[in-house]
């Protein structure tokens, strides 16, 4: 296969990111955690193979992950645990959003802001 026919490979797995729902790259962006120009250098991973953020995803297309150290929202405040779920599980919803629309969302527009 062409580099140009491939999509995002996951750092940590090393296999294709096949959809943007499954994007962690796409998910930090929708975060507002890098800028529309960082996203063809910053690195690609699975949801489920960045643990840490995956965990404050709440929602019945995605199966809940832990961490199990001292990253573990289970060992954290829970006020902050609370601000972070309703955070990434709102991100993660705009990725089905985005997925999902009957009509192109511009990229610029992935992140809903305030």
């Amino acid at each position: 296969m062409a580099k140009c026919d491939q999509g995002y490979l996951c750092e940590v797995c090393g296999a294709e990111v096949s959809s943007i729902v499954e994007s962690d790259l796409y998910l930090r962006y929708v975060l507002d955690q890098l800028d529309a120009e960082q996203l063809h250098l910053a690195p690609e991973r699975h949801l489920r193979c960045n643990p840490v953020l995956a965990q404050y995803i709440v929602d019945e297309r995605f199966d809940p992950v832990e961490v199990g150290d001292a990253f573990d929202k289970r060992g954290l405040d829970a006020s902050f645990v609370a601000a972070q779920t309703d955070r990434v599980s709102g991100a993660y919803r705009r990725l089905w959003e985005i997925a999902t629309a009957d009509e192109p969302i511009s990229l610029l527009d992935y992140p809903e802001r305030e």
